[in-house]
């Protein structure tokens, strides 16, 4: 686990890489099964590599040394997986606008190089977590006039908000993550009066049913292993008084 970087978030890959020496440590017998189950725990609700490096700090991984590698990048992990989402042109969506309503841009769309929306007494949901993009870089313009809009991008999208608040404001709290390799940079911008501009984070709903499956498939190791450990507990108990039965029984 690298220490340069402490406060830079975790990828879902990371925390793969640590619950499985953990699995490991646990069926060789390095940790017994509280052990294992309080790292696993805090194993998925760490958020960055600071949070992961204690968990496996002194247990050995493979490969040699005790020092867990992880990506420096966010998910998508694998290498050119972002390729097919740059595609270039002009966009199959240009604007939202929402006056005393709401609009969405959601699912399988291509975000153009500029999009423009604007709310009055309304709002607005730009979801980025399944689109194509016209550019790498990429500007969501937002104008928010005693309403609100909401920007979901994905885990790799770089963003940078740039937006002005007057009485309102735009949300920072996701500026600066690094990028994964090839992913686009999403720049969100405009001006807010009464009203905000939220950006957040969200993986995909196939990727969070994902690893829904693999956390209850740790769960499910967790048990089994529990279940093996009691039935040895059981026969090393019972193994003496058998041998005594068959010495009485001679």
């Amino acid at each position: 686990m690298t220490d340069d970087a402490p406060e830079l978030r975790a990828s879902d890959a990371d925390r793969e890489r640590v619950a499985e020496v953990l699995r490991d440590a646990l069926a060789e017998g390095r940790l017994d099964m509280a052990e294992f189950e309080e790292r696993l725990d805090a194993t998925y609700q760490a958020r960055t590599y600071g949070e992961l490096a204690p968990i496996t700090k002194d247990l050995p991984v493979a490969g040699g040394g005790g020092d867990l590698a992880v990506s420096l990048s966010k998910e998508p992990a694998e290498p050119g997986s972002w390729a097919g989402r740059i595609v270039g042109g002009e966009g199959s969506s240009r604007w939202g606008v929402a006056v005393m309503s709401g609009f969405q841009r959601k699912g399988r769309w291509t975000v153009p190089r500029r999009f423009n929306s604007f709310a009055f007494w309304g709002g607005g949901e730009i979801d980025l977590r399944e689109a194509n993009f016209a550019d790498r870089e990429v500007v969501v313009n937002c104008v928010a006039i005693m309403g609100g809009m909401n920007v979901v991008v994905p885990p790799g999208v770089e963003v940078e908000v740039r937006g002005f608040g007057f009485m309102g404001g735009f949300d920072h709290r996701e500026d600066g993550a690094p990028a994964a390799p090839g992913a686009p940079r999403v720049v969100v911008t405009g001006f807010a009066f009464w009203g905000g501009v939220g950006v957040e984070r969200k993986a995909t709903r196939a990727e969070r049913r994902r690893l829904k499956e693999e956390r209850r498939a740790a769960r499910k190791e967790i048990g089994d292993a529990h279940q093996r450990m009691v039935e040895g507990h059981r026969d090393l108990a019972h193994g003496p008084h058998e041998k005594r039965r068959e010495r009485h029984d001679d």
